[in-house]
């Protein structure tokens, strides 16, 4: 980027909330049904209809809310707002206005050279979503399925404190995290239930105004939001060294061309017409209420980071690694109740099991081995029963017959490693006569010989000698 400007960025968020019904009426609120189905004459708009409050979405909207550091206001009223558009049932949406339930507030990124940054919150409010059009179907037509209509969202604004697009992908990766360990919203930006708007403008760097801003839509990826902030930042610059203006305008990102296109000008402002709501009585949350959902309230990824960083004894990568889900900081932490290697049980679970799930398209979920499991295999290892390279046959056997032991596949695959020291000195006796004049130039200081031979006894154990015992062993030999 040309080093006179700076890129000023805010990101208007929309999550879909994991509730089983809408925001307001009993409609289901599922992914992939058949087009049109979980509707009913309320989320249609029939003439007549009355909307109720989702008292599970609300209490999703205030865990958010206390995740994101916010104020929460207690006396919410909804409002109106009113345009037109074909996937909009009712020709308006209801949202909050000047209520919204969640104020300020803010999000720590960590950044790529270790340092960390706070994200400010300008708010956080509960809507509910329109319909989806879809335009690839029939040539001539828009279609609409209107399941999603209806379905509660929270809308996450941010302050204009975001300057690259790296930053506003490790705040959209946070945001995610938060709202998965959460368990309000499943995240998925190609189902369409946590979508990203960005509000992009650039200014030479000490200038306190704000340039012309363009608003970027339609993007399912977070690394399209990067690659599309990064262009829309040179697309910007480029025009105001040639003079140019910047038209305040909506546009488009196209991924596979990797660049941004117009959808329509800015030109006047939307008068949306907001007025209350006047179906929906004022929602009051109660401070008995705010006190009981903090009460639920799961370990977050940052609380987590710090307790694998000082109760573990676990490095930065490892923890932050640890801490991408819920799951997998779970599981982690079940090892350990019954194991004290935790880096060992670090290892296990970022490099076996996460590469065995990912070989296999499985989650945490599907996997079939408990935690203990993990447990009593780094044991055997730390006990100096079997090797590590051995552990991982013994992993490989346990997936497929989770209900035997670790001892019994390794005795079963003849992998225990062999200490006792009269059967190993016959071992190390052979492998000393197969080397007779490495003997010698092992005593005149050629120690590193010593790996020859361990090697030597660890082929004539089959890999079953214990490492510790047998390095021992042959030091002591051949140094009498």
């Amino acid at each position: 980027m040309n080093s006179k400007y700076e890129v000023v960025i805010g990101l208007e968020i929309h999550a879909q909330l994991l509730t089983k019904s809408k925001a307001f009426s009993g409609d289901r609120a599922e992914y992939g049904n058949h087009p049109n189905t979980n509707v009913s004459v309320v989320s249609l708009a029939h003439p007549g209809t009355l909307p109720r409050h989702n008292k599970n979405a609300v209490e999703k909207a205030i865990k958010i809310g206390l995740a994101f550091n916010c104020q929460i206001e207690r006396y919410n009223k909804y409002s109106r707002k009113n345009y037109f558009y074909a996937d909009l049932p009712k020709g308006y949406q209801i949202t909050q206005f000047d209520t919204p339930i969640c104020k300020g507030g803010f999000v720590k990124i960590k950044l790529k050279n270790g340092t960390s940054k706070k994200i400010r919150l300008t708010r956080a409010h509960m809507e509910e979503d329109t319909g989806k059009s879809i335009h690839d179907i029939e040539p001539q037509n828009s279609l609409i399925d209107y399941n999603r209509a209806g379905t509660p969202l929270i809308e996450i604004v941010t302050e204009p404190d975001i300057r690259t697009g790296e930053e506003a992908f490790q705040f959209l990766t946070e945001v995610r995290k938060i709202l998965r360990y959460l368990d309000v919203c499943d995240g998925n930006m190609e189902e369409g239930s946590l979508r990203c708007d960005c509000n992009i403008s650039v200014r030479p760097i000490g200038s306190s105004e704000f340039g012309t801003k363009v608003e970027v839509k339609n993007m399912n990826s977070m690394s399209n939001v990067k690659r599309a902030i990064e262009f829309e930042t040179e697309r910007q610059i480029t025009a105001i060294e040639k003079g140019e203006k910047i038209a305040a305008e909506t546009r488009s990102f196209d991924a596979l061309k990797n660049l941004t296109f117009s959808l329509r000008s800015k030109e006047m402002v939307n008068d949306y017409r907001y007025f209350p709501e006047p179906d929906l009585p004022p929602l009051i949350v109660s401070d008995e209420m705010i006190k009981q959902i903090a009460k639920q309230m799961p370990q977050l990824p940052e609380q987590l980071y710090e307790k694998f960083l000082n109760n573990y004894n676990l490095g930065s990568y490892d923890a932050s690694v640890l801490t991408e889900t819920k799951e997998i900081a779970a599981f982690f932490e079940s090892i350990c109740k019954t194991c004290s290697n935790y880096k060992a049980a670090a290892n296990w679970t970022m490099v076996h099991i996460k590469g065995y799930l990912n070989e296999n398209a499985l989650e945490f979920d599907d996997f079939k081995l408990s935690p203990e499991k993990i447990s009593n295999l780094i044991n055997l290892i730390d006990e100096g029963k079997i090797s590590n390279s051995a552990a991982q046959k013994v992993f490989a056997e346990l997936i497929n017959h989770p209900n035997d032991t670790s001892e019994i596949i390794a005795q079963r695959l003849n992998l225990i490693q062999t200490s006792d020291t009269t059967e190993l000195e016959k071992l190390i006796e052979t492998a000393l006569n197969k080397y007779p004049q490495k003997i010698n130039e092992y005593k005149s200081g050629k120690t590193g010989l010593l790996g020859l031979f361990m090697g030597e006894v660890m082929k004539l154990s089959g890999g079953k000698a214990d490492p510790k015992i047998a390095s021992k062993l042959i030091k002591d030999k051949l140094e009498k």
